[in-house]
């Protein structure tokens, strides 16, 4: 384990920000950690075409009581991007768990956006014991609750896209009105290889095509929160409704707030997630 710039990053009063590569069997994942080392874990996995930097304006609300734990998944941000791997949702939840074993995580609250939240389904369906409570942020709970892109598909041929192709790729993920996507986030599109890009999102198609999320957590009977921007172009907002069937199941709207929250609005996203996790994270040992 290694310190990826070679020293840590200082969060306020908060422990340092730990920026770390692990070398698992299939290729190289990017780990930050900030917060106390002994705070209940929080673990937080971005979305498709995405990275842990999604999470950047969330992380200091949620480290004065967690250990808050950012993953980059295969294929995305600064972890490898092989082309000869499976992205496939349970080899990327299989990762994530090998990751939390190596950082000496034994059991944490995954909190996950979008497509992020699949991959957190599928950690909690192989390893139920290292999950505590979930927490799902604009995660479409099946296929027919997407909306369908206006914009033509992207084609290898246009592979690198331009700036105005990429805008036009993320502009559906946001709908606060005057939110100005932030070129960081662009680059993270930029940083795809179009394997990984396309593989990754058939991905979550082909896993939500095999069993919808809600029965496959009504399975689990893992407490869960479901956070949705009331405004989403990708998802449907009233298919939140659907993951009512798991018991217990607490589901929050936001309106005015589109597919990505945990960047239109943090401080509104935060405060339900707080007060899940004040419910549901587990201490460490």
């Amino acid at each position: 384990m290694t310190i990826s710039d070679g020293r840590p990053h200082m969060n306020g009063d908060a422990e340092a920000t730990e920026s770390t590569t692990l070398s698992l069997d299939d290729g190289d994942i990017h780990v930050c950690q900030d917060g106390p080392r002994d705070a209940p874990a929080l673990l937080l996995i971005h979305g498709s075409a995405s990275s842990i930097r999604s999470w950047d304006a969330l992380v200091p609300m949620l480290t004065a009581a967690h250990r808050v734990i950012r993953i980059d998944l295969l294929g995305h941000g600064r972890s490898a991007k092989p082309a000869d791997r499976s992205y496939a949702l349970p080899e990327q939840g299989r990762r994530v768990g090998v990751a939390l074993d190596r950082l000496g995580v034994e059991r944490a609250l995954v909190a996950g956006h979008s497509s992020g939240g699949a991959v957190a389904t599928a950690l909690t369906e192989q390893r139920p014991g290292l999950v505590s409570a979930l927490a799902l942020i604009n995660t479409g709970p099946s296929l027919g609750a997407f909306i369908a892109p206006e914009t033509a598909a992207i084609g290898p041929s246009q592979w690198p896209l331009t700036d105005e192709q990429i805008r036009q790729f993320a502009r559906p993920a946001f709908s606060r009105p005057g939110y100005q996507i932030p070129d960081e986030l662009l680059d993270e599109v930029r940083s795809m290889t179009y394997h990984t890009l396309t593989t990754t999102m058939q991905a979550t198609s082909a896993y939500l095509e095999e069993r919808a999320l809600p029965d496959r957590l009504r399975a689990l009977g893992k407490p869960l929160l479901v956070i949705f921007g009331e405004d989403d172009r990708r998802w449907r907002s009233s298919s939140a409704a659907g993951y009512r069937i798991v018991p217990g199941a607490r589901v929050e709207m936001l309106p005015g707030l589109g597919h990505t929250p945990i960047l239109e609005d943090p401080q509104r996203t935060a405060a339900p997630l707080l007060a899940f996790a004040a419910i549901h994270a587990a201490r460490a040992d």
